[in-house]
């Protein structure tokens, strides 16, 4: 029985990955809507606030976001056709799987810190003892005018 159910989950699981997002991310769902016989895309803007479902074929996200002061929460399958794309607008950090706390928070409050992944200070740390391409080229140009120096003293003798 199982083995019916993983061979229909592996048939309707999605091809190409949605992106990288994490909870306490800014996000724009990209949806498409069926209103009659027409088609468009709706963009659905707000904060990731739940993950769940792992890597299995009911994974769901749930983005919140404040609308005429009424706070208004969707849950996407991450597996659906209707979700055409989700691009991540801002790195939020967060220290919680689930921001549930967001829902009784108003105006600024309900803001996330901004995790910042190119900070110089973590590129040189992961580089080791390695100088950074900053310092080098400062060293380099700090060694140029010596030698021009010392090849002009030489030819004046």
């Amino acid at each position: 029985m199982s083995d019916i159910i993983n061979e229909i989950d592996a048939r309707h699981k999605r091809e190409d990955p949605l992106g990288a997002f994490q909870v306490g991310d800014t996000v724009d769902v990209h949806v498409q809507i069926r209103e009659g016989e027409k088609e468009r895309v709706q963009i659905f803007t707000g904060t990731v606030i739940k993950i769940q479902g792992g890597h299995s074929i009911r994974a769901t996200f749930t983005v919140r976001r404040i609308v005429a002061g009424e706070g208004v929460e969707r849950t996407f399958p991450f597996h659906s056709p209707i979700v055409l794309a989700v691009e991540v607008r801002r790195k939020g950090k967060a220290r919680r799987s689930k921001l549930f706390y967001l829902r009784d928070r108003i105006g600024k409050a309900t803001r996330v810190k901004e995790r910042r992944g190119d900070d110089p200070r973590s590129a040189a740390a992961k580089a080791g003892s390695a100088k950074a391409p900053d310092q080098e080229s400062v060293e380099e140009a700090a060694d140029e005018p010596e030698i021009e120096e010392s090849s002009g003293a030489a030819a004046g003798v």
